[in-house]
């Protein structure tokens, strides 16, 4: 707050100065250039403010779409001057000053006072940070409109990957369990055609053997199918007993650590189950490692996933690929993941889920 205020009246004078002798100077076009240069001045130090924002406070300013300039300089001009953010910048810088005047006031005060450090200090940076956030970030509209086509994207993405599972599903009931249960039919089939035949108990008792051992492996194939949808240890025991499960049938070593009180809603904790379970098949298929660690915590809103791993690294969220799929199936409910995997590992596959959307 203090060592702002210097560039605050800079700005202030600079800008005021070349508006006000930029338009009474206009009649004898002088001023024209003027205002120009008073134009570039207001959007080069808006620019400087967002970076000082990011810096010095725990807001994050989103990106700001100006409107695309073409043509010669004057038409360039007018576009920078037409353009709302330009004026969103100015409002900012206008006020910035009087707020600086405030913040330099209270900054040596709170240098000297521990309680107006401790309390009120923060406060103002709260303010001014609310203040950057509205004038500095895009419209409300363009936030919204943003919003808008992420989650149509996201919806989008989730469609394919619910269709993918769906086609996954059927592969599996047609190439598994549906072959079983043909095979049991047709066993009994042709040991109730040996029924009353004195000459063969022996073949009897053999294709009811047959089909007894055909319906327990359609019932195992049922079971793992029904466990690849929805496991019913993260139903009953949650996402830590559900994870450690994984962890236990890896043949790769993983250290795995939940800790995601309150519980989340059950898209969140599924969505989770998932990323991990195709991050060690990953990890144990293609990577080389020879340990992975699992961590999933909470932090607000939101439930964290992490998977490492000590291999070769290279891995990267490419189209079609499997970690897109994991993309694809986080988006679902509005979640990211990232993948940061340098040559020669580790591999990090990080997923932030949110628990509200």
């Amino acid at each position: 707050m203090v060592a702002s205020f210097p560039l605050r009246l800079v700005q202030f004078v600079l800008i005021v100065c070349g508006a006000l002798v930029g338009a009474a100077t206009t009649v004898i076009w002088v001023g024209i250039p003027i205002l120009m240069a008073t134009t570039w001045l207001v959007r080069g130090f808006g620019d400087l403010e967002r970076r000082w924002v990011r810096a010095t406070l725990p807001v994050e300013i989103p990106r700001t779409e100006r409107a695309p300039e073409v043509g010669g300089w004057v038409r360039r001009w007018l576009t920078r001057l037409t353009d709302p953010t330009t004026w969103r910048d100015l409002g900012y810088l206008m006020i910035a000053f009087p707020l600086g005047v405030i913040e330099f006031a209270v900054g040596l005060v709170g240098i000297v006072l521990v309680p107006v450090a401790i309390w009120v200090v923060p406060s103002l940076g709260w303010l001014h940070a609310q203040l950057a956030h509205a004038l500095l970030g895009p419209p409300r509209a363009r936030r919204a409109e943003a919003k808008a086509q992420r989650l149509q994207a996201s919806r989008a993405r989730g469609v394919d990957a619910a269709e993918a599972e769906r086609r996954r599903i059927e592969r599996d009931l047609h190439d598994g369990a549906q072959q079983r249960l043909v095979s049991v039919a047709m066993t009994l089939g042709r040991a109730r055609a040996k029924v009353g035949d004195p000459a063969a108990p022996d073949a009897l008792r053999e294709l009811i053997d047959e089909a007894h051992t055909d319906a327990k492996l359609a019932v195992s194939e049922l079971r793992d199918l029904a466990r690849g949808i929805y496991p019913a240890v993260l139903a009953d025991r949650g996402l830590d007993a559900a994870l450690s499960a994984q962890a236990a049938k890896s043949p790769v070593p993983v250290d795995v650590s939940v800790d995601v009180e309150p519980r989340p809603p059950a898209a969140v904790e599924t969505t989770a189950y998932f990323i991990v379970g195709e991050s060690l098949t990953n990890i144990a298929k293609h990577s080389g490692a020879g340990h992975a660690r699992v961590a999933v915590w909470r932090e607000a809103e939101r439930v964290v996933v992490e998977v490492t791993d000590n291999g070769r690294g290279g891995a990267s969220l490419r189209r079609d690929g499997g970690l897109a799929g994991l993309a694809d199936r986080a988006a679902t409910i509005d979640g990211t993941v990232s993948v940061v995997s340098p040559p020669g590992g580790p591999t990090v596959v990080r997923a932030d889920l949110p628990c509200t959307w």
